[in-house]
């Protein structure tokens, strides 16, 4: 038996760096990866499709989401399961029993309201742990797996939040405790556990517990290393020990990249420039730039007309400001060829003074010289 193990969908997500259009391809994005789990379970003949948590961003979204997100789901065509997760919990505003989500659920679209036991078909069922609540006081899976018999069917256990294996901390009560999970496992009283919470893939341990990650990326890779993918899982039910295997499968489009570059010459400019236009599919790329060197005006305003340039390219162009230091020291003959005197020339002075200075006053006067030579040399956009 196969079934699909994905998590983190948050539907409605917005990302503060995307401007509005962005913003439009980045949600139309996360609905098609959700729509691609029709295709991708007909591919593998996936019976079901498992979503072990935050299946929307919030409790509380636009009209407009919760139904283009039901019509991604009815789009899969096999059973979806949903686990309610710390996003978009069973508390009093749920989105899960809201007038609109209840009238256009579709028929293959079942929520995990109740924890518990969940009977997908006979010898195969579903174990659930919902969140109630954004900060549960408990370790949710403690208790469906608790009285739990070792009887033979096959179950899988879906839960969401953070595991102390990979995430010690003895002040969040709702943590889940791995020893709980591999006593299960070894008593044959489940036989996979699907997490969600973590965004990016990760096996846990011995090939049974798993973060699926979300298939689409939400944030850079130097927070978020393997997001993108859906895990196939089979599960052998004719074997009495129901062994199972992994395999992932990409379906997410996006990237989120962090780069980091030292710039120190128009040669360490240039290649900044050939790396960014070696990247593919921009409009579907977001770069935060982590900059520190030294340049001179010139090299400043070449780098400001490539950023430029490549900030109507991509999805989004930013700076990673905790990490970039980047400083500007006019070279003695830069402004030499302006063709300029009097007043202009004592304040182009002036201006260079200002930026070789470590005063507040440094940082306009640098980029006040850069503009001056993106102008005099037309390059200003």
């Amino acid at each position: 038996m196969r079934f699909l193990h994905t998590a983190d969908w948050q539907l409605g997500m917005t990302r503060h760096f995307l401007d509005p259009d962005a913003q439009a391809r980045y949600s139309a994005a996360r609905r098609d990866a959700v729509a691609a789990l029709g295709r991708l379970a007909d591919e593998t003949s996936a019976e079901f499709v498992v979503v072990a948590g935050d299946v929307f961003d919030a409790n509380h979204l636009a009209p407009t989401v919760i139904s283009q997100s039901l019509e991604a789901m009815s789009a899969i065509g096999v059973p979806v399961y949903l686990l309610p997760g710390n996003h978009d919990p069973l508390d009093a505003s749920s989105v899960y029993t809201s007038a609109l989500f209840v009238a256009e659920c579709p028929d293959n679209v079942t929520v995990l309201d109740r924890a518990g036991i969940w009977d997908v078909r006979p010898g195969l069922q579903i174990v659930a742990a919902p969140w109630r609540s954004k900060k549960p006081t408990v370790d949710l899976t403690a208790g469906v797996l608790a009285d739990l018999p070792a009887d033979g069917t096959a179950r899988i256990l879906v839960a969401h939040g953070g595991v102390d294996a990979l995430d010690p901390d003895l002040a969040n009560p709702a943590l889940i405790q791995m020893a709980g999970l591999r006593a299960a496992l070894d008593r044959g009283a489940v036989h996979y556990v699907a997490l969600g919470d973590k965004h990016s893939r990760t096996e846990v341990v011995d090939g049974r517990v798993w973060y699926s990650g979300s298939p689409e990326v939400t944030n850079y890779d130097h927070v978020e290393r393997d997001p993108g993918h859906v895990l196939v899982v089979d599960l052998d039910l004719d074997d009495p020990a129901h062994p199972v295997t992994v395999d992932s499968r990409t379906v997410g489009s996006w990237r989120f990249l962090t780069l980091h570059h030292e710039l120190n010459s128009s040669r360490d400019v240039t290649d900044l420039d050939l790396n960014l236009d070696q990247l593919p599919d921009k409009d579907r790329t977001v770069v935060q730039l982590a900059l520190v060197g030294t340049l001179t005006v010139t090299d400043r305003a070449t780098l400001d007309g490539c950023l430029d340039k490549y900030a109507r390219r991509f999805a989004c162009l930013d700076s990673w400001d905790r990490h970039t230091d980047l400083a500007v020291l006019p070279a003695e003959d830069e402004f030499d060829d302006l063709g300029i005197g009097g007043f202009a020339s004592d304040a182009v002075a002036e201006l260079m003074d200002t930026a070789r200075s470590e005063g507040s006053g440094a940082g306009p006067a640098q980029a006040a010289l850069a503009l001056l030579l993106r102008l005099h040399q037309g390059s200003v956009a």
